[in-house]
């Protein structure tokens, strides 16, 4: 009687959901047609859970396992627009419903906020939006926001053997969140942000419109340059000013240990890489490991040097001589090569690879960020080597900083991590065990070094990276408290430049459309919950 009486209950809960779910698709396709989109082109970008294809779409863009178990919310309609129309139509349609529009270029943000709520929601998947034109007269490319980072530098390669574009090392990461929330890659310091070589951009704003810098103002193409694109609008494409590289540029990769000279490596480094020669950008790995049954933290340096390997020399032998690197160590190649390099590619791999969509792997993850202003003693790192054997997974990766970023004030752009900052330190923990015990475990390793970190970094506030998503350090419901919700992620985000970001999404986005768990809070919103 009681198993009958639960599995009542359960097919009767199943089919209110299917209820709804067929009543929101039902909605969307009316909603669809009435702003002209033919029936045809409806049914074929409209994805709703009955769809044989719906797992396969959902599932190809999701970057953290995290999100991609039977547990985790999953969207009522999945779209994927293939023209300008059928994203305007997508906006009006959320809007006039009031459901929540997420919206996904490549699925690597860290929280899943573009394709997770825990509120009725839908997904706007961009990956149909991946045309790349490059114009070598100009030196610029137009970008649509579904293209990936990979697929950009292989294109810019096609067409010229010493220019490139200062994005990530990562070459399955989408466009359109990379560089909305400003983008950074290893010509961070010869260059400065992706963000900074943004000259033009279209988007769909909350009333349907598709706008460029011209008809968007300078005050929102500011904001969805570093600001996140997600809270103003649906970017659709970015065009981009190409810089040059040199014909031969020089790789390094070179791991030491604790009796190996690592930690005061380490310190000199600190010392040096943000006032060393522009053309060389360094990235520091801290991993614990077990050598010979001991616990220890091995530390490697990673280099990109715009140039040959025997300036780099002149370079690091003068100023970073405790690196230890010499002609042995070094690697001349092109820049596209280079890329192959930092994406972890092996020798023998050809540029084409940069066109598979899919990545090798997909890992349970979490990341936190933190900036560094103030050199770390060698007795502070000992302690954070000991705290790291001590927690066990946690990576810590160190990211040169200076140079051009030193040069660009605070306010030209959202994102205002700029002068000051020796470095900026992520935080990465990889797992493979599926459950909420596993999840729970190593999601407070994580927590456990970051609290550990506190007296090394940057304070009121401690400083935060918008690409690299943490809902530890503040969430919204985008409810009445939203400003004050708002404020405490977004000033760690965005510093001073949150209240401008505040007023420009009051003034384009009145109604909080473009909404998420982080998203930029509106001073005339009342209402609408999302995932907390």
């Amino acid at each position: 009687m009681e198993k009958s009486l639960l599995l009542f209950i359960f097919l009767s809960s199943l089919q209110i959901f299917t209820t709804a779910q067929d009543s929101t698709y039902d909605s969307f396709v009316k909603c669809f047609a009435q702003n002209k989109i033919p029936n045809d082109q409806i049914q074929s970008i409209l994805y709703t859970p009955t769809n044989p294809s719906f797992t396969t779409v959902l599932q190809s863009y999701i970057r953290n396992r995290r999100f991609n178990v039977s547990s985790t919310p999953k969207p009522t309609i999945i779209i994927t627009p293939t023209a300008e129309s059928h994203i305007s139509a997508a906006v009006l349609c959320a809007k006039q419903l009031k459901i929540q529009l997420k919206i996904r270029s490549g699925g690597h943000d860290y929280e899943g906020l573009s394709y997770v709520s825990d509120t009725t929601f839908i997904i706007l998947d961009m990956f149909n939006f991946r045309k790349i034109d490059i114009d070598m007269k100009s030196q610029t490319a137009w970008v649509e926001s579904g293209a990936l980072l990979g697929e950009l530098y292989y294109r810019i390669w096609e067409k010229s053997k010493v220019h490139g574009f200062p994005g990530g090392v990562c070459p399955t990461v989408g466009v359109g969140g990379h560089v909305s929330g400003a983008g950074y890659g290893n010509m961070l310091r010869k260059y400065g942000l992706t963000v900074d070589h943004v000259i033009d951009a279209k988007i769909v704003d909350a009333n349907g419109r598709v706008l460029d810098r011209g008809l968007m103002g300078e005050d929102l193409f500011w904001a969805i340059r570093g600001g996140g694109g997600g809270s103003f609008g649906v970017i659709l494409a970015y065009k981009m000013k190409l810089v040059t590289v040199p014909e031969t540029v020089t790789v390094f990769r070179l791991e030491k240990t604790v009796d190996q000279n690592s930690t005061d490596a380490l310190v000199q480094f600190q010392e040096i890489t943000h006032k060393i020669d522009n053309d060389l950008f360094m990235r520091v790995l801290l991993q614990p490991i077990t050598r010979n049954r001991v616990r220890s933290v091995r530390t490697t340096f990673i280099g990109l040097f715009l140039g040959d390997a025997s300036r780099l020399l002149s370079v690091t032998d003068s100023e970073f001589p405790l690196l230890g690197l010499n002609k042995t160590g070094c690697r001349e190649m092109s820049w596209i090569d280079s890329v192959l390099f930092w994406g972890n590619f092996d020798n023998t791999t050809k540029p084409d690879v940069l066109l598979n969509r899919n990545p090798e792997s997909v890992n349970f993850l979490k990341r936190k960020s933190d900036y560094v202003k103030t050199p770390i003693s060698k007795s502070g790192l000992e302690s954070i080597f000991k705290k790291m054997v001590e927690i066990g997974k946690v990576g810590l990766v160190f990211n040169s900083y200076g140079g051009r970023m030193d040069e660009i004030p605070e306010s030209e752009t959202p994102f205002p991590h700029r002068a000051g900052n020796i470095f900026k330190i992520q935080y990465s923990m990889n797992w493979n065990e599926e459950g909420e015990v596993a999840d729970k475990n190593y999601i407070e390793q994580i927590r456990d070094m970051y609290s550990f970190m506190k007296p090394y970094v940057s304070k009121n506030p401690r400083e935060a990276y918008l690409n690299y998503r943490d809902l530890d350090i503040g969430v919204t419901d985008n409810g009445k408290n939203s400003y004050s919700q708002g404020k405490v992620y977004g000033v760690k985000y965005f510093k001073g430049n949150f209240d401008r970001l505040v007023k420009i999404k009051s003034a384009v986005d009145p109604e909080n459309v473009f909404r998420n768990e982080q998203s930029i809070p509106t001073l005339s919103f009342q209402g609408r919950k999302t995932r907390k």
